[in-house]
């Protein structure tokens, strides 16, 4: 399938991520100064809007810089992935998104920054657009091969079930913050600096009061054609500061006052142990 046959199949205007899903305003996460220029703008915004989601896409590093996406788990709809081919968003310059030339003959896998099962919900075809739209390369970082096959990636991709399963979330509904952390020091692979974090942010409603949860994804790599240790994933729950810290990305007043977790305070990892399972969450 063609970008642009993947772009004139969409009929419904995409109101992208929705601030006010939650009954309380949450706002986009807002760049450190001088990072502004660095946002691929579209229809002069740096928040670019799909079915369920929006994004920021960094020029230099032609990867989203963060994901921010709503979650109904009231009007989840189960449909299929086949047929549906990643590609480039026709509405953004084509050098400003890393394509399909990145993962050809190596252990790198298209990874989804926003899950395509979060995002497949509402009518039917609301929920279609959004399958489609989850597979524009502007969702999409380098992940290894076996990162779903990983223990630790296990919890890292259950996180939003987890959260379903251990709180009365209220309404059901979800909204999610997530990205790859850039980092100076980053492995440049086929001209292309790789990721070697990812982060994500839950926050939810539970008994009529806000709450925010971060967590923090480690992948090793260091060999990319060979084989790796077993536990070459790791993944942490953190503050927000720190994620500000890692990101350069501010979040919303609202998400500060819903982290109430002094016990997590350690910066840095001084003191944090990776999770071994779900249960080790802190909701």
């Amino acid at each position: 399938m063609s970008a642009h046959s993947h772009e004139s199949e969409a009929t419904i205007p995409r109101s992208g991520y929705a601030p006010d899903f939650l009954g309380t305003w949450v706002g986009f996460p807002i760049m450190d100064p001088g990072m502004e220029s660095d946002a691929v703008k579209w229809e002069g915004s740096e928040a670019i809007p799909y079915t369920h989601f929006s994004l920021a896409l960094s020029k230099s590093r032609r990867f989203a810089r963060w994901v921010a996406w709503n979650i109904d788990g009231s009007s989840i709809k189960m449909l299929s992935r086949s047929n549906l081919e990643f590609s480039k968003d026709p509405r953004l310059p084509a050098d400003a998104q890393t394509g399909n030339e990145l993962y050809i003959d190596n252990r790198l896998d298209r990874g989804h920054i926003a899950r395509r099962a979060d995002l497949l919900w509402g009518d039917q075809a609301e929920a279609r657009q959004a399958n489609k739209d989850s597979f524009y390369y502007s969702n999409i970082t380098p992940q290894m091969e076996d990162f779903n096959q990983s223990s630790q990636q296990g919890i890292w991709g259950r996180l939003e079930n987890a959260l379903y399963a251990d709180v009365e979330v209220e309404r059901l509904r979800v909204s999610v913050f997530g990205g790859p952390v850039f980092r100076e020091d980053d492995r440049i692979y086929r001209g292309t600096a790789l990721p070697s974090e990812y982060w994500k942010l839950l926050a939810f409603q539970e008994n009529g009061v806000l709450k925010a949860r971060a967590f923090l994804l480690t992948q090793d790599l260091v060999q990319l054609r060979a084989l790796l240790a077993l536990d070459e994933f790791r993944v942490y729950q953190i503050t927000l500061a720190e994620l500000e810290a890692r990101t350069q990305l501010r979040f919303p007043r609202t998400l500060h006052d819903a982290e109430p977790l002094p016990a997590l305070a350690v910066p840095f990892f001084g003191e944090i142990r990776p999770l071994a399972s779900t249960s080790d969450i802190r909701w």
